[in-house]
């Protein structure tokens, strides 16, 4: 009975106790639970931060692994190795070795370090163009671009691991430039063609030539469009790279700028004509063309005279133009020829004689004398267009045409010396006098 009292003073004297002391014992019983708590609580710190870095780890390899890189864990060295040896790269199927120790270990070391990679390894997009020459349309292709960014982490991830190669993906890089950019899809079939001819003697005037026509090339007329040739080559003066050359000015040949701008606009109108494209606006020479049959001219003036085409057709239609070898060729190409045949027929109203002006030279002897300017006949002409389509007339087009006649010019001499060398001759150059009906077909 005692020691269960005993056992129970002790108890309510503990208890009593710790009422006495009072804070004291109070406090050192606090002391021991906080250092409890920490216990517990750096247990569970502990094995929390466990799982972060577990997560951490699976995170990382996850974003290395996406689809910005894979790294081969077959071929995994180790950390030990991270600096030692190379490490291969390899970008939509083509492979690149760079030591280890260049690529250092931080970003910007690896980032400068793959920036010579990635402009070898790129594959540029490749922009929707035309090819005359074959008459093909080519479509764009995307290109493929090494993610610089997703390709740092990758490479640190290899080091880090000692993985021995690493594969990148890329980014695709859009083309500029698309077959709906070009405005023509098919350019298949020569809807009509038409060629003149040029001594390859005049070097300036040919220089001329290949630059007005380059502007002029690979023009896209799209359906119901119309077509300015001084609107698309400009004032064509020397700042623009033309020179002075040969052309008719009054039915006169004389010097001028971007002499040959009327060849190019002829040789044009040529195969306009025999493409059935409308022909809004067309000049003939103010006198016959040595280059070209009589009605089928057509002379341009910068900003004054032009030459205006339009496209009647439901596709558009691409100008092809070549200058070399002495020949001015024009073709005009679709996705088809709309007919079947086309018609030129010229005809000669009426002929106007020339006027011959005779000046006398004292310089030169008596009874000889020297044409400095051929005369040539002018004419009024009928031309006609007509177009085929199994074996019908499907459209006629008429214009009525004018060409002044060209004043010839001669110097008469009138020195009695007989002792003057006699003058020499100049020969020839003009168009041949025309007759009568001509025809020609396409």
């Amino acid at each position: 009975m005692r020691a269960k009292t005993r056992r129970f003073r002790l108890g309510c004297y503990n208890l009593g106790a710790m009422s006495k002391a009072g804070s004291g014992y109070l406090g050192a019983a606090g002391l021991f639970f906080l250092i409890g708590a920490v216990g517990v609580g750096a247990y569970l710190t502990q094995s929390d931060s466990g799982e972060a870095a577990k997560e951490e780890a699976a995170t990382n390899a996850g974003a290395v692994l996406s689809p910005a890189s894979k790294v081969d864990p077959a071929t995994s060295q180790g950390p030990a190795a991270a600096l030692e040896g190379s490490l291969e790269i390899s970008f939509a199927g083509t492979r690149e070795s760079i030591e280890r120790k260049a690529l250092g270990g931080n970003r910007s070391s690896i980032e400068a370090a793959l920036m010579p990679i990635k402009s070898r390894l790129d594959h540029g997009a490749a922009n929707a163009y035309l090819d005359l020459e074959a008459r093909e349309v080519h479509a764009a292709k995307d290109g493929l671009a090494i993610d610089l960014f997703g390709a740092v982490s990758a490479v640190q991830f290899a080091l880090r691991t000692g993985a021995k190669t690493v594969e990148l993906e890329g980014v695709p890089v859009p083309a500029e430039r698309t077959i709906a950019d070009l405005g023509v899809s098919d350019i298949s079939a020569i809807v009509g063609s038409f060629k003149t001819k040029f001594s390859v003697a005049e070097k300036t005037r040919n220089a001329n030539l290949k630059l007005l026509a380059s502007k002029v090339n690979g023009y896209v007329l799209k359906p119901g469009e119309e077509f300015s040739f001084n609107a698309l080559t400009g004032d064509r003066l020397l700042e623009d790279g033309f020179k002075m050359a040969h052309v008719i000015s009054q039915g006169q040949m004389v010097d001028g700028m971007a002499g040959g701008s009327c060849q190019i606009s002829t040789t044009l109108h040529g195969a306009a004509f025999f493409s059935g494209l409308e022909i809004l606006k067309v000049t003939p020479h103010s006198r016959p063309s040595t280059y070209v049959t009589l009605g089928l001219d057509a002379t341009v003036v910068a900003s004054r005279v032009d030459l205006k085409l339009r496209n009647p057709y439901d596709f558009p239609v691409v100008i092809h133009y070549q200058v070399a070898r002495g020949v001015s060729h024009v073709e005009i190409l679709g996705k088809e020829k709309p007919f079947d045949e086309i018609e030129f027929e010229r005809s000669i109203d009426e002929r106007i004689d020339f006027e011959t002006v005779t000046r006398e030279d004292p310089t030169m002897g008596m009874g000889h004398m020297v044409v400095e300017q051929l005369g040539y006949p002018g004419y009024k002409v009928s031309k006609i267009r007509r177009i085929y389509k199994d074996g019908e007339v499907i459209k006629t087009d008429k214009w009525k045409l004018r060409y002044q006649p060209v004043i010839e010019y001669a110097r008469l001499g009138i020195n009695p010396n007989p002792n003057l060398p006699a003058p020499r001759k100049r020969k020839g150059h003009g168009p041949k006098p025309a007759s009568g009906r001509f025809t020609m077909r396409q």
